[in-house]
């Protein structure tokens, strides 16, 4: 059955866009410093989703990873990491916000690093991105692309073409739609070269990126037979990869699953239910599929 939204809901995403639009700072109100603490980073990522409290960021206790987007905006980053003598099943890179106008995707793994903060058992060892492009998401006016105009998840590199895939690919398939630009090369951007190196030094077993709006469940991996069924109330569905991709850059050739979640709605927020929902079905699914090496 088709994901419809409840009427709380619709009032709920009404409120949460009239607050974006009239009461959220602008980002340049935070781009002119070159070191932003993540206190301050709270204040503005606060201002600007209504889902997201600044004492419930603030009592995160984010850290600053030192990389910064276009406009200088701080990268945060949250580790959960193994507890005592424990070892973890794996190692998982969650990240949110990759599209500035995926609103609910940043609020989601806001909500899950909340689980993790009671929850956090050590099974596994996870590292947290919540906001991948605060340059597009935190605009009064937000955006899919980064400040450079770029589609960050075309700006990876496609190991085994050449290296204008992207760009090709943005030419012929998508008619040079600006919001799919993938960048004038792979890894021009901070954001995306900030991804390559944290898989580089992280290692993560698995990659999971929260997107928006198909309602469905992707999945990237040399092994597709592997792929969850489902993760709550969301179906897979696969959609194929594309050149700049990190299903494509990640998944298929470095050979590092990657899970990629379509909440149905870029701005209505799922409700508690479906939040905890998919977050188990996470677990479960990692849990099956991970094993201590």
């Amino acid at each position: 059955m088709k994901y419809l939204p409840s009427l709380f809901q619709v009032n709920k995403f009404i409120l949460f866009f009239w607050l974006t639009i009239f009461t959220s700072p602008t980002f340049s109100e935070y781009s002119d410093s070159q070191a932003l603490s993540s206190e301050q980073a709270c204040q503005a990522i606060s201002s600007k989703l209504a889902s997201v409290g600044k004492r419930e960021c603030n009592d995160l206790k984010l850290s600053l990873t030192g990389a910064l987007s276009v406009k200088k905006f701080p990268i945060l980053v949250k580790e959960y990491p193994p507890l005592g003598d424990k070892k973890p099943l794996g190692r998982i890179l969650l990240i949110g916000g990759t599209h500035g106008d995926e609103l609910s995707s940043i609020s989601v793994v806001f909500k899950w690093m909340h689980k993790l903060e009671q929850y956090h058992s050590g099974k596994f060892h996870w590292r947290v991105v919540p906001l991948l492009n605060p340059d597009g998401a935190l605009l009064r006016k937000h955006m899919r692309q980064n400040a450079n105009g770029v589609d960050l998840n075309r700006n990876f590199n496609t190991p085994g073409a050449k290296k204008q895939a992207a760009l090709d690919h943005w030419k012929t398939k998508t008619d040079s739609n600006n919001r799919r630009y993938p960048g004038p090369a792979p890894l021009s951007e901070p954001e995306t070269q900030w991804v390559f190196n944290e898989i580089s030094t992280f290692k993560p077993d698995v990659i999971i990126a929260v997107h928006a709006p198909f309602s469905l469940v992707d999945y990237d991996a040399p092994n597709r037979d592997k792929a969850p069924n489902r993760i709550g109330y969301l179906h897979k569905n696969l959609m194929g990869t594309y050149p700049g991709s990190l299903g494509n850059f990640a998944g298929i050739h470095l050979e590092i699953p990657v899970i990629t979640l379509e909440l149905p709605h870029s701005g209505i927020m799922p409700s508690n239910k479906q939040i905890s929902q998919m977050w188990i079905g996470l677990v479960r699914w990692l849990s099956r599929h991970l094993k201590p090496s």
